[in-house]
């Protein structure tokens, strides 16, 4: 078990977590920026996030965390097959699971703390999409 965590939290891993919080206050300026000043829709902004957001990740991890010399025909769709999924199963358990608890608030409350809890979920399981599918080094 012990070894487990080490190849987990290694320092791939670190590098992963660094580059998440420049992508992260990337991303997460615009999600905000649209949601409540240009007043776009929860998916429509939460989404926004990721598509501006994961053409910096792609080339940050790509190049900086994974240090992946793969052909980019081959990494591009799995990148987008890891970040489409990842973002529509934790914004999907996201929302509904905040609505559930938080439902004696406004949807504007809701809907902003579901994108944080959203953008949570999304790290756990977008960083082991892109370690174990997207950016693992072919002769591994």
């Amino acid at each position: 078990m012990k070894n487990l965590l080490n190849k987990i939290f290694d320092y791939t891993f670190w590098k992963f977590i660094l580059v998440g919080i420049v992508n992260t206050i990337f991303g997460t300026g615009i999600m905000f920026i649209f949601y409540n000043i240009l007043h776009f829709s929860y998916w429509i902004s939460s989404a926004s996030n990721y598509f501006f957001g994961s053409i910096l990740s792609y080339i940050l991890n790509r190049m900086f965390t994974f240090k992946n010399s793969n052909n980019t025909s081959k990494t591009v769709p799995k990148f987008i097959i890891n970040i489409t999924a990842c973002y529509l199963l934790a914004y999907g358990i996201a929302k509904p699971i905040v609505k559930y608890i938080l439902m004696g608030y406004s949807k504007s409350i809701q809907e902003n703390i579901a994108m944080l809890v959203g953008m949570c979920l999304f790290v756990i399981i977008n960083y082991i999409g892109q370690r174990s599918f997207v950016f693992k080094n072919e002769k591994d």
